[in-house]
C-alpha cells in the first residue's frame, strides 16, 4: 500500500538554518523529509497542509548532543534490560530541542563495562519515543590515572587492543568514538585499531606532552575530549594537549557549554583559536539531567548533585544537569559567536564530524529534524524528529 503523504509546515518570525537567518520563515516537511525551506511568501496553503504556526519564536536544526553520559534518572554506564530509561532519557532530550544523542559510557570494571554496551546497543535498537540514540561514545578506561575526573582510578587501565577490540564488538557497530591518553603506551596502535572499526580516536584525560599529542594527530586522532577539563591548563614554555588542539587545524574540539566547567575567557579563547567547524557543544550531562537534587551516580562512581551542581564527594566535577538549550547560548555571551555559528556548534558541526550528513541543516532533502524556541525566553516550544512531532510545550 502507497504511503499516505503527510504535509506539514512550520512557520515563525525567524529560521537558523544554521548557515544564516530567514527572517518570517518556512521550513515545509513531507512525512520525515524536509522539502523546502524560506521566506514564508514563497510559499502556498491549502487545505491539505498542516500549518504550525509559531509567534515571537524561532526555528533551529535539531540538536546533536555527541557526549551525554544520562538524564531523566537514566545513566547509560549501567544499563539493565529494556527498563533500563533509556527511554525517558530519550524523551527528555526531545523536549530540550535534541533529536539526536550518544549515549557515553565510563570505565568500569571489564566484564561490566561490555555486558553493559551489549546491553545499551539492544536499547538503542528499540524505538525510542524522543530523540534518537545514535551512535555509543566510550570515555575510558585507557586513560590517565592522573586525570581521571569523576572516573575511579582502579577502573583506569593501560592500553589493551585485545580489550579495546571487544569494547567496539559489544557495541554492536554503533561504537562511533572512544576517548584515550596519548601517552600511554600503545596510543598509536589503538588509533589504527580505532580507525579502522570506524571509530574516531579523541584525545582526553591526559597529561600528554608536544610530542605525544603531535604523534597522535600524526597517526589519526582529530578529536578532543570536553577541551581545557581533564588535562593541564595551557602553559608558557610546557605546551602539551591544549596547546596543540587550539592551534592545530587537524583537530576538532568539544566545549562543556554548562557555563561552570570552562571559565567564560576560555570559551572565547577557544572560540577565537578554532576554524568555526571544528567546536561542538556538548552537554556532557548526566542522569541527573532534568532530574531534582540528589544522590546519583555516573557508572560506579556516586555524585552528589545540589543547585544543579554536580560533583563527586570529594568535590570534583562530575559532569553537568545543562542540556544543550539552556547551554548553546554561552558560546554567544561567552565565545562572543554570533547566533548561527553557536548555533552550528550543537547542529551542523556534530553531524558532519560524525558523517550523520542527513541532518544538522535545514535545507531540502535532508531528514525532518528541528526545534522551536519562543523568542524572548528561548523555551522550548516543540520538537520534531523525522517529521514526527515528538515534544510539544503546553500551551
Amino acid at each position: 500500500m502507497k504511503k499516505s503523504r503527510v504535509r506539514r509546515l512550520y512557520q515563525a518570525d525567524y529560521l537558523i538554518t544554521p548557515d544564516h537567518i530567514i527572517p518570517n520563515g518556512g521550513v515545509l516537511c513531507e512525512n520525515d523529509k524536509i522539502i523546502a525551506v524560506g521566506g514564508m511568501s514563497g510559499f502556498s496553503l491549502n487545505e491539505k497542509l498542516e500549518l504550525f504556526e509559531f509567534e515571537n519564536a524561532y526555528i533551529t536544526p535539531g540538536f546533536i548532543d555527541t557526549h551525554i553520559h544520562g538524564a531523566g534518572g537514566c545513566d547509560c554506564s549501567q544499563i539493565v534490560g529494556p527498563g533500563s530509561g533509556l527511554a525517558a532519557m530519550s524523551a527528555i532530550l526531545g523536549e530540550r530541542g535534541a533529536t539526536g544523542f550518544f549515549p557515553t559510557v565510563v570505565a568500569d570494571d571489564p566484564d561490566k563495562m561490555l555486558k553493559n554496551l551489549n546491553e545499551l546497543a539492544c536499547a538503542m535498537n528499540n524505538d525510542l519515543p524522543g530523540a534518537d540514540a545514535v551512535g555509543i561514545n566510550i570515555e575510558g578506561p585507557f586513560l590517565n590515572p592522573e586525570k581521571c575526573g569523576a572516573q575511579p582510578r582502579s577502573s583506569l587501565r593501560e592500553i589493551d587492543l585485545k580489550f579495546a577490540s571487544d569494547l567496539i564488538d559489544a557495541g554492536n557497530g554503533l561504537v562511533k568514538i572512544m576517548t584515550f591518553a596519548p601517552e600511554l603506551t600503545g596510543a598509536d596502535k589503538l588509533i589504527e585499531l580505532l580507525l579502522s572499526r570506524n571509530v574516531i580516536a579523541s584525545m582526553g584525560h591526559s597529561l600528554a606532552g608536544e610530542k605525544e599529542t603531535l604523534r597522535a594527530i600524526d597517526a589519526g586522532a582529530n578529536h578532543c575530549t570536553h577541551l581545557f577539563n581533564g588535562m593541564n591548563p595551557l602553559h608558557q614554555r610546557q605546551v602539551g594537549l591544549p596547546g596543540i588542539v587550539l592551534t592545530d587545524d587537524r583537530v576538532t574540539v568539544e566545549l562543556i557549554i554548562d557555563g561552570r566547567h570552562v571559565h567564560s575567557r576560555m570559551v572565547d579563547l577557544a572560540c577565537r583559536c578554532k576554524t568555526l567547524r571544528q567546536i561542538i557543544g556538548i552537554s556532557d550531562g548526566t542522569m541527573a539531567s532534568g532530574m531534582p537534587d540528589g544522590a546519583y551516580h555516573i557508572g560506579p562512581s556516586e555524585i552528589v548533585v545540589k543547585d544543579g551542581f554536580s560533583q563527586t564527594s570529594a568535590g570534583k566535577l562530575a559532569g553537568t544537569t545543562t542540556m544543550l538549550d539552556a547551554g548553546w547560548h554561552s558560546l554567544m555571551s561567552c565565545g562572543h559567536l554570533s547566533e548561527t555559528k553557536a548555533a552550528q556548534a550543537v547542529t551542523r558541526n556534530p553531524a558532519e564530524h560524525f558523517s550523520l550528513f542527513d541532518r544538522g541543516q535545514l535545507l531540502p532533502g535532508l531528514r525532518a529534524d528541528l526545534a522551536v524556541f519562543e523568542r524572548s525566553t528561548n523555551r522550548p516550544l516543540m520538537t520534531v524528529r523525522r517529521g514526527e512531532i515528538i515534544a510539544k510545550a503546553m500551551e
